[in-house]
């Protein structure tokens, strides 16, 4: 199964590449001096884990250090959306002064992302980093919408879109974990090709407007009706991108990765929460304009 999420997908390794067997290679290396060869990775214990004792050999990785557990991942995403929620205050005050805040907010974020996101190894400081970047971009991009709404009698943009954001992510977690909507092999190729097609149309209509001004600077998103069927197929696609995460979050949780691990999963699942957010604000924010 490939996941959408550049950051979560390599959970989907096989156990012989996964973290854990690495781990365990690297400890029978520094026991026997040798490395472990197919019979030893293979052959069956010798010898059990004393009663009682299970529940406690479950949450250590094979090299000796703790699981990553659903816990973690709680914690450590808590953590990172806090960090955002903060700098996008900072954002929204800085925004009005100075507006080149935002792209810079902008430049920052979609930096450390792609580092992140092919960075092998965990780095806490890089991820809490991209948190800040993104939150003053978001604060930022939140005031200017704001501005706009507030211009054609609109009130409430901002906490409407915060309050969708959460309602969206409340559903996809209920429909993932009662099972109503399940993660399948079909089901991620359907909504990789639509996420690819969604991000060629969204490249080309930011280049129509930059150059053309199609939609009135909205790009394709500005055109009568169309744009508003487009706005709401990205908010579409943003929520059930949430699954996915939920879905390659749960394996990563399987497969008993090292508990540094949470940190990238919270990371995955904030890109998600981001692009659903702005999904929405953009979606508000034209309605606001009056372009239906």
């Amino acid at each position: 199964m490939i996941s959408a999420n550049p950051i979560l997908s390599r959970y989907e390794k096989t156990a012989k590449s996964g973290f854990a067997y690495d781990e365990g290679r690297q400890a029978y290396t520094a026991a026997s001096g040798t490395a472990p060869t197919a019979a030893a990775t293979t052959a069956a214990p010798t010898s059990t884990p004393p009663s009682g004792t299970d529940q406690q050999f479950d949450l250590i990785t094979a090299g000796g250090g703790a699981k990553v557990t659903l816990a973690d991942v709680i914690v450590k995403t808590a953590v990172i959306f806090a960090i955002s929620v903060f700098f996008a205050f900072v954002g929204w005050n800085l925004a009005a002064t100075m507006p080149m805040i935002a792209w810079i907010g902008v430049a920052a974020a979609l930096g450390l992302g792609l580092i992140n996101a092919f960075k092998k190894q965990v780095s806490p400081p890089l991820i809490i980093g991209y948190a800040i970047a993104s939150g003053i971009m978001l604060g930022s991009f939140s005031m200017f919408y704001n501005e706009l709404a507030l211009a054609n009698n609109y009130q409430g943009l901002v906490l409407q879109a915060v309050i969708g954001t959460m309602t969206a992510f409340g559903v996809m977690l209920f429909l993932y974990g009662t099972g109503i909507v399940k993660v399948t092999g079909k089901f991620v190729k359907v909504m990789m090709a639509a996420m690819i097609s969604y991000l060629l149309i969204a490249l080309v209509s930011f280049g129509s407007a930059i150059f053309l001004g199609t939609g009135g600077g909205w790009g394709f998103y500005g055109v009568s009706g169309w744009g508003l069927l487009l706005c709401a197929a990205g908010v579409l696609l943003a929520s059930f991108a949430l699954m996915l995460d939920f879905e390659y979050i749960k394996q990563g949780i399987n497969m008993g990765l090292p508990e540094r691990e949470s940190w990238r999963m919270a990371f995955g699942l904030l890109i998600t929460l981001v692009w659903l957010y702005l999904e929405i604000l953009r979606f508000l924010a034209i309605m606001a304009s009056g372009r239906d």
